[in-house]
């Protein structure tokens, strides 16, 4: 206990500005608001409580449409470096990436991914495409523009499974978004169209095991160990795919046994393999900082890429902090490892 209060005194503290969308700055007294409310800004309030904790000064800053607030910050305040958590900007999942542009033009150091690795990943059918010519098993997929008629393929057999090209979260995902003929499938890529106004992907449903692979790292990266989703008590006739009810209802999470653990069960050797294809795919698509890959399992072992997720959820209870627990590095400690690789990376400034 004596040895790890020393380490946490030696950390050099840093000033750290904790971008966040406007509508999630914790309260001055987060303990007095209601339990709903507070899992919406649940992971900002554990992050600016892990940097106290680590000895940083650190300044919460509610961003929502202006890249001035930004600037200004930066300029007055005189950060260290900028601990990204913005999901979105100006409501435009897509435009996250400008943002970490900008500080880039700032000369600011910041967490998680860079730009490039943001703009291949954020977009389904390009990180498929990529990781297809990199000889790593994705699922078949159709995209279905905007404003075009659907026009299913008869090279992808069904089931499919519809969703947005470009949002996150399971934004949009249901049980209805898995589609087993051609009248369900226009009507699900028109649902996309019109509730999300994005882009729709039709990928191959892959039945098997839900796998995460959480990671950490620039250039070199740090894999942790395979986590998996369990469902204790599905209902039949229900597939055991991650919806947005699944992800963020708390109470349905309980009535249907929904856990997150370690993967059981898996040979050493094709957990190597899984760790090996992780890897690779940070590497094709230039990720950096940190990110999360969703996969599936099949019962013939073979392993498919569903999607990365540069800088996923980060709070103290979800998997990717987690899984980074189950490897020896606690809480504060990873977050102090996503600091020192914000610091360490470097962007194309000039001399």
């Amino acid at each position: 206990m004596g040895a790890a209060r020393a380490r946490t005194k030696a950390v050099k503290p840093l000033r750290v500005l904790v971008l966040m969308h406007k509508d999630l700055v914790p309260p001055p007294d987060p303990a007095a608001a209601p339990e709903k409310e507070r899992e919406r800004w649940q992971c900002e309030l554990d992050i600016l409580g892990a940097l106290k904790k680590l000895g940083h000064e650190a300044r919460a800053l509610g961003v929502q449409s202006d890249l001035g607030v930004i600037r200004e910050a930066i300029e007055e305040w005189k950060p260290d470096i900028a601990f990204n958590l913005l999901e979105e900007f100006d409501g435009v999942a897509v435009y996250d990436q400008h943002v970490v542009s900008f500080l880039e033009l700032m000369r600011k150091p910041y967490t998680g991914c860079n730009p490039r690795g943001m703009t291949l990943a954020r977009d389904k059918a390009l990180t498929k495409q990529i990781l297809a010519w990199h000889r790593i098993r994705v699922p078949g997929f159709m995209v279905f523009p905007v404003g075009r008629k659907v026009v299913p393929s008869r090279r992808l057999p069904y089931p499919l499974i519809v969703k947005s090209v470009s949002e996150e979260a399971s934004l949009g995902i249901a049980q209805a978004s898995i589609v087993h003929d051609d009248a369900k499938l226009k009507e699900r890529v028109e649902f996309v169209h019109a509730q999300l106004r994005t882009d729709a992907i039709a990928e191959q449903y892959i039945e098997g095991r839900e796998l995460y692979v959480a990671l950490l790292g620039n250039r070199r990266v740090t894999s942790f160990p395979v986590w998996e989703m369990f469902f204790a008590s599905l209902p039949s006739a229900t597939e055991p795919i991650a919806t947005a009810r699944m992800k963020w209802d708390k109470k349905y999470q309980q009535k249907i046994g929904l856990t997150t653990a370690a993967a059981k069960d898996l040979p050493p050797a094709l957990e190597l393999a899984i760790l090996r294809t992780c890897r690779r795919t940070w590497r094709a698509l230039g990720l950096s900082g940190y990110a999360r890959l969703d996969l599936r399992l099949t019962a013939d072992g073979q392993v498919h890429v569903i999607e990365a997720n540069p800088n996923p959820n980060l709070e103290a209870a979800e998997d990717f902090a987690a899984s980074a627990k189950a490897a020896g590095l606690a809480y504060p400690k990873l977050i102090q490892r996503i600091l020192k690789l914000g610091l360490d990376w470097h962007p194309e400034w000039p001399a």
